[in-house]
Formats: C-alpha cells, structure tokens, sequence
C-alpha cells in the first residue's frame, strides 16, 4: 500500500519536470530534489551508501541497506528520465545517483556561468529601440532578470528600475528627473504606471507641435 502511494505521489510530481536543456538545469535540478523529497526517494542523496550486509548484520542494517538501495535505483530511473538523449550520452556513467547528479552538475555550472554572462551583458546595454512599445521593453528587461534570478544572480528591484530608466530615449530625460527627484523608489509595476502618465505626456506635447 506504501508503495503504491509513493508511485502514485511520484507520477503526479515528476510531470512537473522539465526535461534538462542547456539553459534550465537550475530550475530542473530543483524540481528532481523537490519530487525525490516529495516522495522520500532522497535517501541515497542524503546517505552514503551503507556496507552490504551479511548474515551477521542486523536487521537494522539491512533495512537500511535495502532503503539506499531502492532510493538510488529508483531516483537513477527519474533523473534518466527527464534528460534528453544527446545530453544523456554526454554524461559518464554512474551506478550511484549522487555521484550521476555531481557529474551532470560539473557539465552544466559553466553553461550557466557563460549563460548569466551574456545575460548580464544584454541587461547592461540594452536601449529602447522604437520599435516596440516602451511596455514591451520594460517586460523584456524584468524577465531577463528573472533567468539571472534562477542563475542565482539576484538584482535588486530598484536597481532594475536604474537600468530601465537608463535604457529610456531621450525624450524621457523629465521622467528620469522626476524619479531621481521622488522621495520614495519605485517599483516595476510602478514604473509601468508612470510610464503610462508620461506616454500620454509625450503625446500631449507632440501633438502641441505639430498644432503650432
């Protein structure tokens, strides 16, 4: 009954995972713990594997040789699982699961180092092109900075708001006064408001151009 219980549990949580790429382990390997906990499959990750018993072990050893045992066949299954062939064949070969997940994180922490690099690089330099709205480029800038956030790179709120603020045409430069001058900083959804007062603004005082 136990069991079916954990195979019931473990089929509802591993469809929440997501096959591993070259831009998600963060994410995939958190979801792995998180359904290997869920469903008490963790113990071979958190235990060295015990001796192999013999006659004169006790029944304590032996049950906890054979709950290792069981953890690591079955988390193995899982991991294999919900990785892609070409990244799997890439992988040495490992009878221990803590060991397999040790390989496959010392494969991809330089994927996510190069990956929080240019990720860091766009941020810095992005500008709004005029090609989209103001909206659009604002949305694209915060989840940028929620990939850097599962990279374990936090940026703060406001100082988010500073880079978009930066990235703004000229045409804003009283709309980065007015911010610089607030008293209190503001948030994105925020700032999106405020954009919205000074995008009608912006249209009002063109529209009085093109008038005069």
């Amino acid at each position: 009954m136990a069991r079916a219980i954990v195979s019931s549990v473990l089929n509802n949580e591993s469809s929440h995972i997501p096959f591993l790429n070259g831009d998600n382990f963060s994410d995939w390997k958190d979801k792995i713990l998180l359904t290997l906990g869920c469903t008490d499959l963790d113990f071979a990750l958190r235990v060295e594997e015990p001796l192999v018993p013999t006659e004169t072990s006790s029944l304590v050893e032996k049950t906890t040789y054979e709950k290792w045992k069981r953890s690591n066949r079955l988390s193995l299954m899982l991991i294999k699982s919900h990785i892609s062939k070409s990244i799997r064949g890439s992988i040495p070969p490992c009878d221990k699961v803590k060991d397999y997940l040790k390989a496959i994180e010392e494969q991809f922490v330089s994927s996510d180092k190069a990956l929080a690099s240019t990720l860091m690089n766009k941020l810095s330099i992005m500008k709004h092109d005029k090609f989209r709205s103001v909206r659009e480029h604002i949305t694209e800038m915060r989840d940028i900075a929620a990939q850097l956030k599962s990279l374990e790179i936090e940026i703060s709120e406001s100082f988010l708001v500073h880079f978009i603020l930066n990235s703004l045409p000229a045409e804003y430069g009283p709309f980065k006064i007015s911010y610089n001058t607030h008293k209190e900083k503001w948030s994105i959804n925020e700032l999106l408001t405020m954009r919205v007062q000074e995008d009608e603004r912006l249209t009002h005082e063109n529209w009085r151009v093109h008038i005069l």
